[in-house]
């Protein structure tokens, strides 16, 4: 029992004596302390700077691989690029003025990669054990890029059903989808072209029909069309218009060029338009492959809601407009690119706002051309041209605006290209905005397929 008493004795001691061991303790513990804190800032000091370094590479890297994709620079150009974007965000984050250094930049022709490795030295707030109060760190990314062009074709659903706002609304996205896919390029290489094709009773083909369409006079010319060189088709001079409808004969589902078989101008295509009141053929005409936005953006301009829905018809001419088979009848700087994979990447969009309700092929009277429930046979046309044109390796993304019936959305999602993990196909838009966001979507989508592939 004394000993236990002298215990509490020795311990009741220690704690009354707060002048010598206890100060050495807590001086001690207070410096861990101080230790652990500057630690743990210098920690989070690195970690933000790393971060905000990743982010500075990353960006620039994928402007560069961008740039070059479109033709804006050339491989040469690359690594002064990624210096100026990185000297232009230095002061990213927590990262201060002239920090960063670009030690390597790797462009390889082969696997069309860019990598960028860069670092930048960072003053500790708390330089610990007399230490140098610099540290580095680095950051290190890889983007792909494409040499390939790339060739789009719009087709714009300009039918009566699309008067009012949604003409306006198709309006802007189709000329924001336009400046989307063309600004920034090289003038005099670019790498991206876009044509338009409007379609509603027919499809307005401008300068195109002397040589591409032949127009039917009599019932027994509702057949396959001539070659243009035979000199049995009709000439400009008295040509009533500039109207195509769908080909008829063998040649019905093929890119053939007119030189092998015209399209024709249907025998009913104006009586029907006379009887309902319509124009025969959409006032903004086929705008063949261009770089030139301006020019786009006047026919986006002209469009004008009037007519019936003949989607086969605008299917078709979205094909042509890619097709090699046309190049010959197009200007220089318009033919598309021989199909390879390896060069080229093709795309067509589809956009309407309802079922497709009309066609010629199948009508034996003006009366039987239309149909306001939707036609199969029109339907059925149009989702084999879309097959024949997936088959080709033309890929196709297709947009409903506003649709109600059920027919129009499976043809739309026949016709458009199965999902990948990189790229949606089919989009639905309830108004102008979804409708501007799903063109978007599909520029962005095109961007990164054409790179990835």
């Amino acid at each position: 029992m004394r000993q236990f008493r002298g215990v509490v004795r020795g311990v009741d001691d220690f704690t009354r004596n707060r002048e010598g061991s206890f100060a050495v303790l807590f001086g001690a513990a207070v410096s861990v302390l101080a230790l652990g804190v500057g630690f743990a800032v210098n920690i989070s000091q690195l970690y933000n700077a790393k971060s905000s370094l990743q982010g500075v590479v990353d960006a620039a890297v994928t402007s560069t691989a961008r740039d070059l994709t479109l033709g804006v620079i050339t491989e040469a150009d690359a690594s002064k690029m990624v210096q100026a974007f990185l000297d232009a965000n230095s002061t990213a984050g927590i990262l201060q003025a002239k920090q960063i250094v670009l030690d390597k930049l790797t462009v390889d022709k082969t696997a069309n990669t860019v990598q960028a490795d860069a670092h930048a030295n960072v003053g500790l707030f708390f330089p610990l054990f007399s230490t140098d109060g610099m540290r580095r760190v680095t950051a290190s990314t890889t983007a792909l890029y494409s040499d390939k062009t790339v060739e789009v074709a719009m087709m714009l659903d300009v039918t009566g059903s699309m008067a009012g706002q949604k003409i306006k609304d198709l309006r802007t996205a189709a000329s924001n989808a336009v400046n989307s896919f063309l600004t920034g390029q090289s003038a005099t290489n670019p790498r991206v072209r876009v044509a338009i094709v409007p379609y509603a009773n027919s499809v307005n083909v401008g300068s195109l029909a002397a040589s591409t369409v032949f127009v039917e006079t009599k019932p027994s010319e509702r057949k396959q069309a001539l070659a243009n060189d035979d000199p049995k088709y009709v000439s400009a001079s008295t040509r009533p218009d500039n109207c195509a409808t769908e080909r008829k004969g063998a040649y019905q589902y093929s890119d053939a060029g007119p030189d092998v078989s015209m399209v024709n101008r249907d025998l009913y295509l104006s009586a029907f338009a006379q009887q309902t009141n319509t124009a025969a053929c959409p006032v903004a005409t086929v705008q063949p492959l261009t770089a030139n936005a301006s020019t786009l953006n006047n026919v986006i301009k002209d469009l004008v809601a009037s007519g019936g829905t003949a989607g086969h018809i605008g299917v078709q001419w979205a094909w042509y407009m890619l097709s090699e088979n046309w190049g010959s009848v197009m200007g220089a700087s318009q033919r598309p690119a021989k199909m390879d994979p390896k060069k080229v990447a093709k795309y067509v969009i589809l956009m309407t706002d309802g079922e497709f309700n009309l066609s010629y092929f199948d009508a034996n009277s003006p009366d039987q051309v239309y149909n306001g429930a939707g036609k199969v046979q029109t339907r059925t046309a149009a989702t084999t041209l879309c097959a024949a044109m997936r088959d080709q390796g033309i890929e196709i993304f297709t947009v409903g605006f506003a649709l109600s019936e059920t027919n129009a959305k499976s043809t739309l999602q026949s016709c458009a290209s199965p999902d990948t993990g990189n790229a949606k196909h089919f989009y639905q838009a309830a108004n102008g905005t979804e409708l501007n966001q799903a063109f978007q979507d599909i520029v962005r989508n095109i961007d990164k397929l054409t790179v990835t592939r």
